[in-house]
């Protein structure tokens, strides 16, 4: 299987050892890797995440204004993004600690560039499904690779707001997306005051994908909190 949709994907570095950050950008780099950003603290950490909103992050325990663990902590607070825990610190209560907040690995300085690149690949490849699935819903179908929902022996074309929402629903299908994050998929940087907007096109989407707009049951409103995709079968 083709697994080259994962090179695609936005990696977030966060250490204080500007060296290490260099050279793990390098590895991914050299691997097929694109998109890699980097932070030193935790403070730029936030900041870039809620920026640039990453599709997986690195993180070092140690860090001069905190620790790993207080900024996974709070990176939860807004995405779900699986991480990986890289540090010096080999204690195993500290590897229980990272596992036990829900991180999808750990590993232990120094390591074997072929051995992180192998663990960032297994955890990109298990947590995104192929970009481009025919994705299978109640009443039809979603054909990422040509922006299209199929219902009822007719392709109904998604535009690209469409699409991008429909896409940060499914890379979570079955979990609740908020507003903002997903104000945040369709419109970048500074997706605050497009609520209407996203209303506007949550419609439009439905009226696409569902048999009965009014009464959905593939992407539903979790009152007060935001929306969640079903997939048939899932």
């Amino acid at each position: 299987m083709n697994h080259n949709y994962i090179k695609q994907k936005k990696i977030l570095l966060v250490d204080d050892e500007r060296q290490l950050l260099d050279m793990v950008s390098d590895f991914l780099l050299e691997d097929g890797y694109t998109q890699i950003r980097t932070a030193g603290t935790v403070e730029k950490a936030i900041g870039t995440a809620k920026e640039w909103n990453p599709d997986f992050a690195i993180l070092d325990v140690m860090l001069p204004d905190g620790d790993g663990f207080s900024l996974f902590e709070q990176l939860r607070k807004f995405t779900e993004i699986p991480v990986l825990f890289l540090t010096a610190r080999g204690e195993d209560e500290d590897k229980i600690k990272g596992l036990g907040l829900g991180a999808d690995d750990y590993m232990v300085k120094p390591f074997l560039p072929k051995e992180l690149l192998l663990r960032v690949g297994i955890i990109l490849r298990r947590y995104y499904r192929e970009d481009n699935p025919l994705v299978k819903l109640a009443g039809s179908q979603i054909d990422f690779s040509r922006a299209e929902v199929i219902r009822n022996g007719e392709y109904l074309p998604l535009t690209a707001k469409e699409y991008e929402i429909l896409q940060a629903l499914y890379r979570n299908a079955g979990r609740i997306v908020t507003i903002d994050q997903l104000c945040e998929a369709a419109w970048g940087d500074n997706p605050f005051g497009y609520e209407n907007s996203l209303m506007a096109h949550i419609r439009r989407i439905r009226e696409k994908i569902e048999e009965n707009p009014s009464r959905p049951v593939s992407l539903v409103t979790v009152k007060g909190l935001g929306y969640r995709l079903i997939q048939e079968g899932k």
